[in-house]
C-alpha cells in the first residue's frame, strides 16, 4: 500500500521554519521609482512587528550607482533608535532577537558597514555574493572570481574583528541568466570555500528563476550531506516561471528551514533606471520583461508555509495586509494571489451560499447530512475491473 504520512516520505521536512524578509533591500532596488525614506523603515518596522526576525534593509555600496539607497544611514539609525527599541519593548518584542542585515559586495562597503557599527547604528550582518558562472559574477561585482574571494576573505576578517557576521552567498546554482546551464556540484563546493574562509551562513540563490523542482531536492540533498547543519543554509527563490512555490516544496522535503522573500514578489537587478533619470545600476538589464522577474512572494509562501502545518512565527493576515499597502506604495499590481484572496478558509464562505437548500432537503424527506439517494446501499461497491 502506499504511504500516505507525508512526513515518512520525507523525514527531512521540518516542522519549524525561520522565513527572513529582504523586501526593504532586494525588493526595492528594482524598482525604478525612489521609495521615501518613510515607506522603507514603515515597511520594515511593519514587518519586524508581524514577525520577522531576520530583515535586510539596505546595501552599503556606493549610492551613485544604486541611487535607492542613498538613505542607507538613516534607515539603519532609525531600527537601532532608542524610539525603535521601545516601541519593540511595547509590543512585547525582544529587541536583541533582530538581525538587520546589509548587502555589501565589495570591501568598502564592508569598511563602511564597520564604521557604522563602530558609530552605535551598524548592521548585525552583512552579505557578499559569488557566482559559480564567472561572467554573472563579473555583471554584480565587476571583478574575477579569484580576486573576489581573496577580498572576501578580507573583508570576513575584518567582520569578526568587528563584531559581525558575514553571509556568503552562492549564486547561478541552477543556472545564469548570462551563460545558461549551470553544475550542481561547482555550487557545492562554493558554499564549502565560504565556510572555509568563516562566512556565518549561506544563501543558495536561484537568482533568475532557473530551478526545477527536482534539482532543488537533489541540490538541496547533496548539501545537507556534506554539511548537515540546517542552521547554515538559506534557500533563496527567484520567481520568473510560476514554479517557485514546487521549488519551495522540494526545498523543505530536503530539510531546509529557512527562507527569504519579498512582499509582493518584488526584487531582481538593480534599477539602471530611477525616476526621471538613467542611473548606473550594474548595467544592462539581463531578462526581456520586467514584469517576470522578483522572489518568491512572502504572502504566498507564508499561506502555503501555514496551510502545511509548519510552525513560521509571523502574524499571516498583517502580511496579507500588507502586501496589499505595498500596491499602493508602488502604485501597481503586485504578484502575489494571497494578498488578493486571502487565506483558505476551513469554515468556508457562507456567505456566497445559494439560499434554499435546507429548505429543499426538509421538503424532499432527505437528511441533512445525506448524500445519496435512501435505496442505495450505505457503502459503495467498486466495479471488479477497477480493483486493484
Amino acid at each position: 500500500m502506499t504511504e500516505y504520512d507525508y512526513r515518512k516520505i520525507f523525514p527531512r521536512m521540518p516542522e519549524k521554519v525561520t522565513i527572513g524578509d529582504i523586501t526593504v533591500r532586494d525588493g526595492f532596488q528594482h524598482l525604478e521609482q525612489f521609495i521615501s525614506t518613510r515607506a522603507k523603515i514603515f515597511y520594515a518596522e511593519e514587518l519586524i512587528f508581524a514577525g520577522c526576525r531576520n530583515i535586510e534593509v539596505t546595501n552599503l555600496g556606493n549610492p551613485y550607482l544604486m541611487p535607492q539607497f542613498s538613505d542607507a544611514e538613516e534607515i539603519l539609525a532609525h531600527l537601532r533608535s532608542d524610539r525603535f527599541k521601545k516601541r519593540c519593548d511595547r509590543k512585547g518584542l525582544n529587541y536583541d532577537d533582530l538581525c538587520i542585515t546589509a548587502v555589501t559586495i565589495r570591501e568598502k562597503s564592508v569598511d563602511r558597514a564597520i564604521q557604522l557599527k563602530e558609530k552605535g547604528v551598524g548592521p548585525d550582518r552583512l552579505l557578499m555574493m559569488v557566482s559559480t558562472e564567472e561572467e554573472h559574477h563579473f555583471a554584480n561585482s565587476g571583478t574575477t572570481l579569484p580576486v573576489y574571494w581573496a577580498e572576501a576573505e578580507r573583508c570576513i576578517k575584518k567582520c569578526r574583528d568587528a563584531g559581525l557576521k558575514m553571509c556568503g552567498t552562492v549564486s547561478t546554482i541552477w543556472g545564469s541568466p548570462i551563460a545558461g546551464a549551470t553544475e550542481l556540484k561547482d555550487a557545492v563546493e562554493f558554499t564549502k570555500r565560504w565556510l572555509e574562509i568563516g562566512a556565518s551562513d549561506i544563501e543558495h540563490a536561484d537568482h533568475d528563476g532557473s530551478a526545477s523542482a527536482p534539482d532543488v531536492y537533489r541540490y538541496f540533498a547533496m548539501i545537507l550531506d556534506e554539511i548537515p547543519d540546517t542552521s547554515l543554509h538559506i534557500a533563496h527563490f527567484h520567481e520568473t516561471k510560476r514554479v517557485a512555490a514546487a521549488s519551495v516544496l522540494a526545498a523543505l522535503q530536503a530539510g531546509i528551514t529557512h527562507f527569504e522573500a519579498t512582499i509582493g514578489g518584488m526584487g531582481g537587478q538593480p534599477a539602471n533606471f530611477l525616476d526621471d533619470c538613467p542611473v548606473p545600476g550594474t548595467g544592462e538589464y539581463y531578462y526581456e520583461d520586467p514584469r517576470f522577474v522578483g522572489l518568491i512572494c512572502l504572502e504566498d509562501l507564508l499561506v502555503q508555509i501555514d496551510e502545511m502545518g509548519i510552525e513560521h512565527g509571523y502574524d499571516v493576515d498583517r502580511i496579507l495586509w500588507l502586501g496589499r499597502q505595498m500596491e499602493r506604495t508602488v502604485g501597481k499590481r503586485l504578484r502575489s494571489e494571497a494578498a488578493v484572496n486571502g487565506r483558505t478558509l476551513k469554515e468556508g464562505h457562507p456567505k456566497f451560499a445559494r439560499p434554499g437548500l435546507q429548505k429543499l432537503k426538509t421538503k424532499l424527506g432527505e437528511d441533512l447530512k445525506q448524500n445519496w439517494p435512501s435505496e442505495w446501499a450505505s457503502e459503495p461497491v467498486l466495479p471488479e475491473q477497477y480493483r486493484s
